[in-house]
């Protein structure tokens, strides 16, 4: 089960009391007090774990409460510190104030561990209390309570390449033909219920992150369809692969143009990413046939194709936009850095698509550096 939201209440362990006592033993009159100090209550850590992906295992864990600190005894000896807990959680998870809304923390390295919340501080005994006017103190501090707190964990995925497009453009297809995900491929619209998060595999030591969400209609961005819920998944992409159908019933610049749209009216930083544009389930049609709604395309969007470095199979040259020598130095802001014409299910261009997105990536990378 995919479970990217989740409501809890946390608090961490209350201190143990300190301890009223007074040494007795045999032939000593006066022994003084010898209370212990109350240990200290557990505290409440967050863990990023990156063998961990949902956050399943904290659905339906209303209130997760660290142990209390044990009281102060006799002889001077120390009441037990209380023991913390550690909540598990996978990498892109936000923990929000769920009063405020406020993001409290970005947990996003793995390995990060934090303190939330502090255990409550255990109380002195009456040892400690001891004063030339008061050598029998009757009095130990209680110790001090423990922090409750009611908290909102939302995941989003981290991933390279960030897949944006209408429901069955291809987006599952593509993921599935380039990268180590399997996701639920099938006929009809909103077959991917659920974000998928592919690892794509660029030669032998080199891989780049792919984020496949449910498509995205006319609306999202105002609750329509599955995209609201999941876009926030794409909101930590380093780039945007904007996929548009060939065959889809809807014209080529209808498509992305109203997916640019919804990605502006729901987030100003989404909408500023750098983007790619895939077109979709070249296969339905003859070369030519392609490459002419690709330059009508192209064309209605305000750019010129171009067919130099396209030519993937010996018999086949399919036109695009982009592809310039040396690109990544100054990527366009604007408009794509580049048009491509593909088919999942025939692999065409696929692998010319999985070298230029990494290229595109680092491109990005080298430019956030500098």
């Amino acid at each position: 089960m995919f479970v990217d939201s989740v409501d809890l209440i946390v608090s961490s362990g209350k201190g143990g009391a300190g301890c009223v006592s007074f040494w007795t033993e045999k032939f000593v009159t006066k022994g003084g007090p010898d209370g212990g100090d109350g240990g200290k209550g557990g505290s409440v850590y967050f863990v990023v774990d990156n063998n961990t992906d949902t956050l399943s295992a904290l659905r339906g864990r209303n209130h997760m409460k660290a142990e209390n600190g044990r009281q102060g005894e006799g002889r001077r000896c120390y009441g037990r510190k209380g023991e913390s807990i550690d909540i598990v959680v996978p990498p892109g998870t936000q923990i929000v104030d769920a009063q405020t809304n406020e993001v409290l923390f970005d947990l996003v390295e793995e390995g990060e561990k934090v303190l939330f919340l502090e255990g409550g501080k255990g109380g002195l005994g009456n040892m400690h209390f001891k004063s030339s006017t008061n050598q029998r103190p009757t009095y130990a501090q209680p110790g001090l309570p423990g922090v409750t707190k009611a908290i909102r964990l939302e995941m989003k995925l981290i991933a390279d390449v960030g897949l944006v497009g209408y429901p069955s453009v291809g987006k599952s297809t593509l993921i599935a033909a380039v990268s180590n995900a399997r996701p639920k491929v099938a006929s009809y619209e909103f077959t991917t219920l659920t974000p998928n998060l592919g690892v794509v595999m660029v030669g032998e030591y080199d891989s780049f992150m792919m984020a496949d969400i449910p498509g995205i209609i006319e609306g999202a961005s105002d609750g329509r369809g599955l995209g609201l819920e999941f876009l926030k998944h794409i909101e930590r992409t380093k780039t945007l692969l904007v996929m548009v159908d060939v065959a889809n019933y809807r014209e080529m610049k209808y498509q992305y143009e109203t997916l640019l749209v919804e990605l502006q009216r729901y987030s100003e930083e989404l909408a500023g990413r750098r983007f790619a544009v895939a077109i979709t389930k070249c296969d339905s049609f003859p070369v030519d046939e392609v490459n002419t709604l690709t330059e009508q395309f192209l064309e209605d969007i305000g750019l010129q194709a171009n067919t130099t470095l396209n030519k993937f199979k010996a018999n086949k040259a399919y036109i695009s936009y982009g592809f310039e020598e040396g690109f990544g130095v100054d990527l366009p802001v604007n408009e794509p850095l580049f048009v491509l014409p593909i088919s999942s299910v025939s692999h065409l261009n696929t692998e010319a698509l999985r070298y230029t997105l990494k290229n595109f990536v680092n491109a990005v990378e080298e430019q956030e550096k500098a």
